[in-house]
C-alpha cells in the first residue's frame, strides 16, 4: 500500500480495493450528510460502485492525470481527497475531498490538503492548485482560505446538485503565493 505520512495520527493512502466497503460504510451511515455537497453518495448502494471508482482512479494515475487517496486518521478510512485532475500542460492540479461528519472538527482536510499541495508543487512541479467549493459549504471554503487560497470568483449555475441548482466559488493558490505563505 502506497501511504504518505501527514502528521503522527493522519496518512494518505492511495485508494485500494480493500477500501470500497470503508467508504460504503461511511456512506450509508451519512448519505444524507455527504449528499449536500456531493453527487453521487445518491448512487452508491453497493461495493461494487466504490470498486468500480478506485479502479478509475487507480487508472487515472497510472495514466499521470489525477491521484486520489483515503484520508485514514487514527488507523479509521475517514474520507477522500484527491488531485481531480493533473494538468501537465497548463501546470496546475485540481483538488476536491470530502470527510465524514463523524471526524469533522480535527484539522483532517487541513492538514490532507496542505500537503496534496506541498506535492504539487515540490514533487509534480505544478504551478497553481485550485478548489471548487459550493458557495454555500462553508467548512470546505474555509479549508481554502485557512491555506492562503485567493478566491478568483464565483462560477452562477455551475453544478445540479440532487436536484438544487448550485453556484460554485472558485479558489486558487499559485507556487509563488504559497512560498511567501510559508516562509
Amino acid at each position: 500500500m502506497f501511504v504518505m505520512e501527514v502528521e503522527d495520527d493522519l496518512a494518505l493512502a492511495l485508494v485500494e480495493p480493500k477500501f470500497a466497503p470503508l467508504y460504503l460504510e461511511i456512506v450509508v451511515r451519512e448519505r444524507d450528510y455527504l449528499s449536500q455537497w456531493l453527487a453521487w453518495p445518491e448512487l452508491a448502494h453497493d461495493e461494487a460502485f466504490f470498486l468500480a471508482f478506485i479502479q478509475r482512479s487507480l487508472q487515472g494515475y497510472a495514466e499521470g492525470k489525477s491521484m486520489t487517496c483515503a484520508m485514514v486518521w487514527q488507523d479509521n478510512v475517514v474520507g477522500n481527497i484527491s488531485f481531480n485532475t493533473i494538468n501537465t500542460r497548463l501546470k496546475k492540479v485540481e483538488i476536491g475531498y470530502w470527510l465524514s461528519a463523524k471526524y469533522q472538527g480535527n484539522g483532517i482536510v487541513t492538514k490532507s490538503v496542505a500537503k496534496l499541495i506541498e506535492i504539487a508543487f515540490l514533487e509534480l512541479a505544478m504551478e497553481k492548485v485550485e478548489i471548487s467549493a459550493a458557495v454555500e459549504n462553508g467548512a470546505s471554503r474555509g479549508v481554502a482560505e485557512r491555506l492562503g487560497f485567493a478566491h478568483e470568483g464565483t462560477i452562477t449555475r455551475s453544478e445540479n446538485l440532487n436536484g438544487r441548482i448550485i453556484d460554485h466559488a472558485i479558489y486558487g493558490l499559485s507556487r509563488t503565493a504559497w512560498r511567501v505563505n510559508r516562509d
